[in-house]
């Protein structure tokens, strides 16, 4: 899940207001929103107006338990999703916008490859917004009490888009959970980062192409992009070297990590920026170098996969070559995934919930116990790791 940055709007509340967090009936459970709005200051007709249509919508609860495209590994997911299809109409639509890109990199440094992927991977340029009721599974995963403290603040974002006549309660439709238009963004983070750059006077992001990407670079820009620096990079890495200083916690300079035998593949990097060195798939698969831009991404989408190959998608939309997959050792299977997050956790590691998915959690105690081990501790899991759990 994109970390939803609006949140801080749950600090808005009355001292003194009593309003249900989560669960219960649905219908008390709406017109304890009601009441809420009401308490922030939108009148009784708007609100009455807003929440006129909305419903629980079971298909919400299904898409968000079912989140299985995270379990697979980096290789296979960018062949899944970058296709010969992509690549050209990214380099079509960034001829055919091009003042658009120029006006997005001048007003906030964001490089069109970096937009291009996003706008790609999240909507196919525009095609597949999704057809999930926006305000529908935005209250939905309100009352699921799994995550109420994220979405709640987004349904009063979205009333308050639909006060500026920038939502229809009964008619905006996109992602299950809650993103709109094209390049998938919140309520909240329309209302605080939008852009009108047609300059119709209203920030439509499922219809304006001018307005998602020039929104979708703000939203970059404010979560930190640094202008005319890289994000990811290919890189050769030597044979043998010490795999532990792998991963998004180790930082050097590009001089340093030569000096380990760590080197671009086919471009020149700046000496001096500092960058971790990332393994996807372990020290026998792909390699890269991972700058502070490379994080950045991680505030659109909170999934290592998803993230890495938005990056790696936004260097081949910039010119990079395909990356050199290398012969990778075999990666667990989902069951035995699930396995080995059971006895980290019996160790006394803290891996989150036993879902299969290897996030971050998952990585730093795979490398942890690789280290013990005497394993090359790259943090990618292999049935000789758990073979010797």
């Amino acid at each position: 899940m994109r970390r939803l940055s609006f949140a801080i709007s749950l600090a808005l509340c009355l001292p003194g207001a009593a309003f249900a967090t989560c669960g219960g009936s649905f219908s008390s459970f709406v017109e304890d929103l009601k009441a809420e709005a009401i308490t922030r200051g939108h009148s009784r007709a708007s609100v009455s107006e807003f929440f006129s249509s909305v419903t629980q919508d079971d298909r919400t609860l299904r898409a968000d338990r079912s989140q299985g495209v995270f379990r697979i590994p980096f290789t296979d997911f960018t062949r899944r999703v970058i296709s010969q299809s992509r690549l050209t109409n990214g380099r079509r639509n960034a001829d055919r916008y091009d003042a658009i890109f120029d006006r997005a990199e001048v007003e906030y440094g964001v490089p069109r490859g970096v937009l291009l992927a996003f706008w790609a991977l999240e909507t196919d340029f525009g095609a597949v917004q999704g057809d999930f009721n926006t305000l529908n599974s935005l209250v939905t995963l309100s009352h699921d009490c799994r995550r109420p403290e994220l979405f709640r603040p987004q349904v009063f974002a979205a009333l308050e888009l639909f006060e500026a006549g920038d939502f229809d309660p009964a008619r905006t439709t996109g992602a299950w959970a809650g993103e709109i238009g094209m390049v998938q963004m919140l309520p909240g983070d329309i209302l605080e980062r939008g852009v009108d750059g047609d300059g119709d006077g209203h920030v439509t992001l499922k219809t304006s192409v001018a307005d998602a990407l020039m929104s979708g670079a703000r939203m970059l820009a404010d979560f930190g992009w640094q202008r005319d620096e890289p994000w990811l990079a290919e890189v050769v890495v030597p044979a043998e070297m010490d795999w532990s200083v792998s991963g998004l916690e180790t930082q050097k300079s590009v001089a340093e990590w030569a000096r380990l035998g760590v080197v671009p593949r086919g471009t020149d990097l700046p000496r001096r920026l500092q960058a971790s060195l990332l393994l996807p798939q372990g020290h026998k698969g792909p390699a890269f170098l991972a700058f502070d831009n490379y994080r950045v991404f991680f505030d659109w989408n909170q999934s290592f996969t998803y993230v890495t190959t938005a990056a790696y998608f936004a260097t081949r939309l910039s010119g990079a070559p395909v990356f050199d997959a290398r012969a990778a050792d075999p990666g667990l299977e989902d069951n035995q995934m699930k396995r080995l997050q059971q006895k980290l956790a019996a160790r006394g590691y803290d891996v989150g919930k036993i879902d299969g998915i290897l996030g971050a959690r998952t990585r730093a105690a795979v490398q942890s116990e690789q280290q013990r081990l005497g394993l090359p501790a790259d943090a990618w899991p292999t049935t000789d790791l758990l073979n010797a759990l």
